[in-house]
């Protein structure tokens, strides 16, 4: 069934006299008139129901919405930060044209700092002064730090840059980026920009521990919050609940000139290279991008030693004590209440990507890729998706079942014919194994055509008629 439809008559009716006794309601807010308010209120939640009975789905605009505060940042650049350069944004999405006909592009290689000396295997050569606090804090942030550097290179271009850029693992485990840019801009301004971007975290410290693997704070169900283990409030007798990410954030509001909890910034090692399309160079720029389309991450780093993997597990404990995102469990660890916690949370532990021993802090996608890259917005490429699919199945002879015929409507609350959730939703789960089934086997009909036509060419290659076709 399609989840969109066009509203009937009746509910535009319903919508219209919402939007008409919003009006009125803040009206009357305005005049302090509360038996008002309170008289609108019930007729809106009559109008709700009636729009929920006729199936229409989503959120309602409250008559009181609850205002959102923004937390502001000073946008003051760090005093040990070389300047940016900044031109006026332009909506070209091309680079400078040279000789009347040549419009180079870009291949750049950005990397994170030194932590520590390493050999060719990827291991620190002394892992004790190594600083894996650091390595593992950068290569949580580093997509933040990507993202901040592409919004300050457009400011110094001047030009709307467009890229496509796959992130690799190094050997050491830190993260580095390959990135095809349209446009050629300077070497020295690609290295002043590289320089000059940062990346400011501004979340709680989390320095220090409060709360050790064997005494995490516990969750009070009377209170419906997370509490300390021990301590107690000497003047109620209750348990003393662990401080939320909103009440912390607000101290830190509060405070002035605080120091942000992490700055990451890209290493000296920047690499760029002119390229100039149609070309061998060109090409070879493009296979190196794109290789990393199908791999893994834990194909990238596979320890080459004994070194390296004790590196790695260094590496990986210490991701598994660096919160990941204000939702992170962790950060009960240090004793703040992540966002969204309750009493399934796990204190001191998050099942996100980042602390997976298999990616080593590589979360989220591995290949990146600007939106006007290729001209087309997600629409576009979701259909390019679906025809190729359709595509391939009809030459494996596979065709949808034909709808057409079909009238499909929502279902009337208390309709009899209606099969039970559980049943539509073991049917959906269903539909999808057979869709991918189908998918399977018209892939395998293409690699056995493909293969079938290898043979018959090196076939005829190979044979020693003199007069055969």
């Amino acid at each position: 069934m399609d989840d969109k439809r066009e509203p009937t008559e009746a509910e535009r009716a319903i919508v219209l006299a919402r939007a008409s006794l919003q009006e009125e309601y803040e009206q009357a807010k305005e005049a302090g008139d509360q038996d008002v308010m309170d008289g609108i209120r019930e007729v809106v939640a009559d109008l709700d129901a009636e729009l929920r009975e006729s199936g229409v789905r989503g959120p309602f605009p409250p008559l009181d919405p609850e205002s959102k505060s923004v937390r502001k940042r000073s946008t003051r650049r760090r005093q040990e930060s070389p300047d940016l350069p900044r031109q006026k944004v332009s909506r070209s999405t091309v680079g400078r044209e040279y000789a009347g006909k040549y419009r180079p592009s870009m291949f750049l290689t950005l990397t994170l700092p030194s932590y520590g000396k390493v050999g060719p295997d990827g291991a620190p050569i002394d892992p004790d002064s190594y600083d894996y606090r650091q390595a593992a804090r950068d290569i949580i942030h580093f997509p933040a730090l990507f993202d901040r550097f592409v919004q300050n290179y457009r400011r110094a271009s001047g030009r709307d840059v467009q890229y496509f850029a796959t992130v690799e693992p190094q050997r050491r485990g830190a993260p580095h980026i390959h990135a095809g840019v349209r446009g050629s801009d300077p070497r020295a301004m690609i290295r002043q920009l590289t320089a000059a971007t940062y990346h400011q975290v501004h979340w709680p410290h989390f320095d220090q521990d409060v709360y050790t693997p064997d005494r995490m704070p516990v969750w009070n169900y009377t209170m419906a919050a997370w509490v300390d283990p021990d301590e107690v409030d000497p003047e109620t007798g209750d348990p003393v609940p662990v401080p939320t990410w909103d009440q912390v954030m607000d101290l830190m509001d509060e405070m002035d000139d605080i120091e942000p909890a992490h700055v990451v910034r890209f290493g000296q090692q920047v690499d760029v290279k002119g390229i100039l399309g149609g070309t061998e160079e060109a090409g070879r720029h493009i296979g190196y991008l794109t290789k990393y389309l199908t791999k893994s991450i834990s194909e990238v780093i596979e320890p080459q030693s004994d070194r390296a993997a004790r590196h790695y597990d260094r590496l990986h404990e210490e991701l598994c004590k660096t919160p990941c995102s204000p939702r992170c469990g962790i950060w009960l660890r240090y004793g703040v209440v992540p966002k969204g916690a309750n009493e399934k949370t796990v204190p001191g532990r998050c099942k996100g990507k980042a602390h997976r021993r298999d990616t080593l802090g590589l979360r989220g996608r591995r290949v990146l890729v600007s939106r006007k890259w290729t001209g087309k917005n997600l629409t576009d490429h979701k259909a390019d998706r679906v025809e190729f699919v359709r595509q391939r199945l009809a030459e494996a002879g596979i065709s949808k079942e034909d709808v057409s015929r079909f009238r499909i409507a929502p279902a009337e609350p208390g309709d009899p014919d209606v099969p039970p959730r559980e049943y539509l939703i073991m049917s959906m789960v269903a539909e999808k194994i057979r869709q991918r089934s189908q998918y399977d086997i018209a892939r395998l009909a293409q690699a056995e055509q493909d293969h079938d036509s290898r043979e018959t060419v090196a076939g005829q290659q190979d044979s020693a008629n003199p007069d055969a076709a």
